[in-house]
């Protein structure tokens, strides 16, 4: 007798299929999960527009959460709805009562502030940070970087599948070509010895492992900055060599801007912050930023016009010092 799957055994297979990231699968079930407690565990399909409504007006009155927060659970919703279910949600026009967005100005560090939390940093993960910030990627983009990503030809790094779902290309820092050449070499022979002990596969997307399904074990696939142990993946419950956490590397940033003595709340983002913002103070382009930061329209990037804009208040002279 065929076992009926859960819906939200069906929601993680849906994801895995689309080939969503992890964390979003898992922040995608969780909203899913609570949208359907919320409503004492009646069947999303039973629901509509008028539910949707109630729960997402309660994330903002009763919960408080922030307006990224709220999207996030009506994204997953959204998802629930169209991808899962199949309901055509066109003609529902949701209109919750959403949660006050406000304006935030990105911190950013000046360029001696970055240079003090780079010399900071554990040697580990040293060329990793120094690569964020000198190609203003986001932590995610630089830790799924591959060694067939770096183009040490024309000095580029190809960026796949970003966050903005476009592909793109940015400058190699010529600094950083020696110690990244060094890098390929390293995790080569990591590799190596990996294959050697009955490892040696990397994680690959589904649609492009079934077209190639030798590309998991060749070495040009493999992480260009590895975890230095073997571990197992959640999804399929293999083991292999997956790309330094997040979370450890989130860690090491923190103890580098400790080390420089900063004030400042230093984060994996702030470095791409820096990178857009010590970019446009030299002068570059703003069309030609966003292109490099990989945003999907110029307003997204235009908010570093006020990060400048702020710095340049800075220089104005108080009345008590004329």
């Amino acid at each position: 007798m065929e076992v009926k799957k859960k819906l939200l055994d069906i929601v993680r297979e849906k994801i895995r299929f689309k080939h969503y990231s992890m964390s979003t699968e898992k922040t995608y079930v969780h909203w899913i999960k609570c949208y359907i407690l919320f409503h004492n565990k009646r069947h999303p399909i039973e629901m509509g527009k008028v539910e949707i409504e109630q729960y997402l007006t309660s994330l903002a009155t009763k919960s408080k959460v922030s307006p990224t927060t709220q999207n996030q659970a009506f994204s997953a919703i959204l998802f629930l709805y169209r991808e899962v279910l199949g309901v055509d949600m066109s003609e529902w026009n949701i209109q919750a009562l959403r949660a006050q967005e406000r304006k935030h100005i990105p911190v950013v560090l000046t360029k001696e502030e970055v240079l003090g939390v780079l010399a900071s940093i554990n040697k580990d993960y040293s060329l990793l940070v120094h690569l964020m910030y000198g190609c203003g990627l986001r932590m995610n983009e630089a830790l799924s970087l591959r060694i067939k990503d770096i183009d040490f030809g024309f000095d580029k790094i190809y960026i796949w599948d970003s966050k903005s779902l476009k592909d793109r290309t940015v400058p190699l820092p010529l600094k950083l070509k020696q110690q990244l050449l060094s890098q390929v070499e390293v995790v080569t022979q990591i590799h190596t010895q990996d294959l050697k002990e009955g490892y040696g596969t990397v994680y690959i997307p589904y649609a492009l492992e079934k077209k190639y399904p030798s590309s998991k074990s060749q070495t040009k696939w493999q992480f260009l900055f590895p975890m230095n142990k073997i571990s197992r993946d959640p999804r399929t419950g293999k083991e292999r060599r997956h790309h330094v956490h997040p979370k450890t590397l989130g860690r090491n940033i923190k103890v580098a801007s400790q080390k420089a003595n900063l004030n400042k709340r230093v984060t994996s983002h702030i470095f791409r912050h820096s990178y857009a913002t010590h970019l446009l103070q030299a002068g570059i382009d703003l069309r030609s930023i966003q292109e490099l930061l990989g945003h999907k329209s110029v307003e997204t990037t235009m908010i570093y016009t006020h990060v400048v804009s702020e710095m340049n208040k800075a220089k104005v002279i108080s009345p008590l010092d004329f």
